[in-house]
This record gives C-alpha cells, structure tokens and sequence, in this order.
C-alpha cells in the first residue's frame, strides 16, 4: 500500500503539475522514445550482470511487492523457532536430525510458516545447525565463520541493487541518446523542406526522450534500488538474530538467556520487550504467565545466575 501512495504522489506532482501548466498527453506520449531509453536500460542490464544477480533481481522485486513485510509476528515465529531448536539441542544436536535436514517435512517447522516462506533465511538456520552437530565448535570460532559468511551473503544480495542503481544513474544519457536521434530526424525533415511547426514537433518530441530518462532515473529505478538495499538490510538483520542466538547457545547459556540476545538485534520499530518474549515462550510451553508468577522465576534465574 505504501509503495501503491507513493507512486500516486509522485505520478501525480510531476504528470498533474504539467497538464496544470497547460500541457497534453499526447505531447508527453512518444512511445518509440520509450522503447530506445528502456529497452537501452534492460539490455544495459543484461549486458553487465550474470544469471544469477538477474535471477536475484526478480526475487527481491518480488519480494518488494507482493510478500509480507517482517511484522512483530515474524519475529515471534522467528525467535519460538529457535528456542525450540535450542531446547531440542540441550538433549544432543543428534535430536535435531530429523529437523534440520528435511525443515519443510518437519512437525517443528511447520508450527512457523512464515519462517518457511524464507529460503536463504531457512538454508542459514539449518546449514549452522549441522554445523554444530559435525563436532565441537567453541564460540568464538562459530562467530568467526558466521561474520564471514554473513559478509559474503549481504555483499551478494546487495548487488542487485547496486547494478539497479548504476543502470539508473546512466538513464539520463539513455534519454540524451534518444534526444539526440529525435534531433537527427528533425535535420532530415529541414533538409526535406518541413514547416516550422512541423520542426517545433520534432524537436518536442525529442525532448521527452531526455524527460523520459531523467523521471526513469530519479522518480523510478533510484527509489526501486533503495527498498532493494532495505529489503537486504531486513533480511541480514533476521541473520544476524540467529547469529548470535547460536553464539550464545554454544558459550553455554541457557535457551531463555540466548533468544533474548538476538531479540536485541530486532529493529527497533518491530522489537519486542523481554517481558512480551516472555509471555510468548510461557504460551508456547502452556505455562501460566502471571505476574507474580514471572517474577518468582525471574528471582529464581538471578540466584541461580
């Protein structure tokens, strides 16, 4: 819906101020302009990425438009997923066999959909937990290879927006190119013996090319970029949760103390309160999640601790 109000502001400032100021739509509309500066742009495109960064494009363009944004419920899944996995984990990483390598098959899994509908997220959840259950892995080890591996996917997944951003940036001289094969037409209709008027419509025409490139850059393929790098962003954040749940988990904390270490990296506009995990993990094992109750086990932890 955002995306939806935003391409009505500015479809509607930039189209809306010029028929205002007394122009025409069929002044604005030269669809061969059109195809010489996008067509430029998606071949530019194709030309200087390969098959996979395209194939990436797609997704997250995807992504952008019709998924679900990362809501406090996909929070909520995201850490009760990994609280079970850990209290299945304190029993032996073997007890996670039968999750880990078939996760859409598995029962545990299942109970957190929109996790599932995360591939790369779910490939990073259950490739570290085998990882774990391989052989004896101590903290700063398991940091080391996943702040790598995290480094190596965000620089993937942010490429295409970057190649987006540069095709952007070159549209502008996508629409002087078209200018200027408008401008030659024009010269071969002077030396044809066309009228004024007909030469004034040549020339506007050609300059919708450059007006065409210049909305394409800024009011269109710029703005598309920057919710790709958000959406990246989102999504390294989401990683970055289950990095340090594993990290905690394997210094020898306890299930509660490591959930509650990657809640701290959940964006602040969707991060819940400890006491709200709390009551979410209560829920889940169908405790009672009264005050006094909670503060008695929080007493107790601190003893303990």
């Amino acid at each position: 819906m955002q995306q939806i109000i935003g391409i009505i502001i500015v479809m509607g400032s930039v189209f809306g101020g010029f028929f205002m100021m007394g122009g025409a739509f069929h002044q604005i509309w030269q669809p061969i302009e059109l195809i010489v500066i996008a067509g430029a742009g998606l071949g530019a495109f194709v030309l200087g990425n390969p098959t996979h960064v395209l194939s990436e494009t797609m997704t997250q363009l995807k992504k952008i438009l019709f998924r679900k944004k990362y809501d406090s419920e996909f929070q909520r899944q995201l850490l009760l997923l990994m609280y079970e996995l850990l209290q299945l984990a304190a029993g032996g990483l073997k007890a996670l066999d039968a999750h880990v390598e078939a996760p859409k098959d598995s029962p545990l899994f299942q109970r957190y959909p929109r996790v599932l509908e995360e591939p790369k997220l779910l490939a990073f959840i259950v490739d570290n937990f085998r990882l774990m259950a391989m052989g004896k892995i101590n903290a700063h080890e398991l940091e080391g290879v996943l702040e790598q591996e995290l480094e190596a996917i965000h620089e993937e997944l942010n490429q295409p927006a970057k190649s987006l951003n540069k095709i952007g940036e070159a549209m502008p001289g996508f629409g002087i190119l078209a200018a200027v094969l408008g401008i030659v037409i024009t010269m071969n209709t002077v030396s044809e013996g066309a009228s004024s008027g007909d030469i004034a419509e040549h020339v506007g025409a050609a300059m919708v090319g450059t007006f065409i490139g210049i909305f394409m850059c800024y009011g269109v393929l710029d703005p598309i970029s920057n919710m790709m790098k958000q959406l990246v962003g989102q999504e390294a954040s989401n990683k970055e949760c289950v990095k340090v749940v594993l990290v905690t988990h394997v210094a020898g904390k306890p299930p509660l103390l490591a959930i509650d270490a990657g809640r701290r990296l959940v964006p602040l506009n969707i991060k819940p309160s400890f006491a709200q995990l709390e009551r979410w993990i209560n829920d889940l094992e169908g405790r009672d999640s009264a005050p006094e109750e909670t503060s008695r086990r929080g007493g107790g932890r601190a003893k303990a601790a």
